[in-house]
């Protein structure tokens, strides 16, 4: 018993121990985008600022329109993930529960897209913004990503947990298509549903290569280029500037993990629907 008691005690203190060595660099960060230029370098390591430089935020935005940026990434992610869910819903709805000729050579196709990298299809998806003059639009930024194989796999297999004497009492009840969706499968899905969120958000809120190609201007930019971009101009000068621009691109995501990190944690313990 003894023997056990340690073992945990040193696993969890290992644990604790990696997650702090992980946390360093954030911190850091942190430290670093509230300071002031010349507490940056010195000759011994200085975690807490003398005066915290709250400032720091309001100078970046001076030099580039991070506001602007943050708008963009909001609407684009928000859009993005808006309109996945309108597709997903449906979709992993109609391979989970109905049957219908080509079924399973569909799932197939949806599975296959997983399976392709974006820049896999770069090229065609530029020239088809281009065909339709949405280049430097935020619809240039959405539309590509609307359709997701991933969040179709895997709110199918939780839509294939559910008992199917749920789904019976729902109908007898009179329930549709949509009255199941709605009061059966997505109340029971919620788990899921927020983990799929939270990648997609964080996914297309950290996306650098699709934005760096379609848009032109400060208008459409999102937090990554303005990022990008605000190193280039300001890199060697003031790293307490850059690491406020930083903190303000990744700081929105990590808060929204950290609200939700309970059922995004419950989503990956739990195994299914128990009937």
């Amino acid at each position: 018993m003894f023997e056990r008691k340690y073992e945990a005690v040193l696993k969890v203190g290992i644990l604790h121990l990696m997650s702090f060595m992980m946390l360093i660099p954030f911190l850091w960060l942190i430290s670093t985008a509230l300071k002031a230029p010349a507490e940056v370098f010195t000759q011994t390591i200085q975690w807490l600022p003398r005066k915290l430089m709250f400032s720091n935020f309001a100078a970046i935005m001076k030099v580039a329109p991070f506001g602007m940026y943050m708008l963009n990434t909001i609407i684009v992610v928000l859009g993005i993930l808006g309109l996945q869910l309108l597709l997903v819903i449906p979709a992993a709805y109609a391979f989970a529960r109905l049957e219908f000729p080509g079924k399973d050579i569909a799932f197939i196709l949806f599975i296959i897209q997983i399976m392709l990298p974006l820049e896999a299809i770069i090229v065609p998806n530029y020239f088809l913004m281009k065909t339709f003059g949405l280049l430097n639009t935020r619809i240039s930024l959405i539309l590509p990503f609307i359709a997701s194989g991933f969040g179709t796999f895997q709110l199918r297999q939780t839509f294939k947990q559910v008992p199917q004497s749920l789904e019976d009492a729902a109908k007898i009840d009179g329930a549709g298509h949509f009255g199941l969706l709605w009061h059966v499968f997505l109340p029971l899905s919620r788990p899921t549903l927020v983990t799929f969120s939270m990648i997609s958000i964080a996914t297309h809120w950290n996306d650098y290569f699709w934005p760096l190609i379609v848009t032109e201007s400060d208008r459409i930019r999102t937090l990554t280029i303005g990022l990008g971009m605000f190193v280039q101009q300001e890199s060697g000068s003031d790293w307490t500037l850059l690491m406020a621009a930083t903190l303000f691109t990744c700081a929105p995501i990590i808060l929204l993990f950290l609200i939700l990190q309970r059922t995004f944690i419950q989503s990956f313990m739990t195994s299914g629907i128990k009937g």
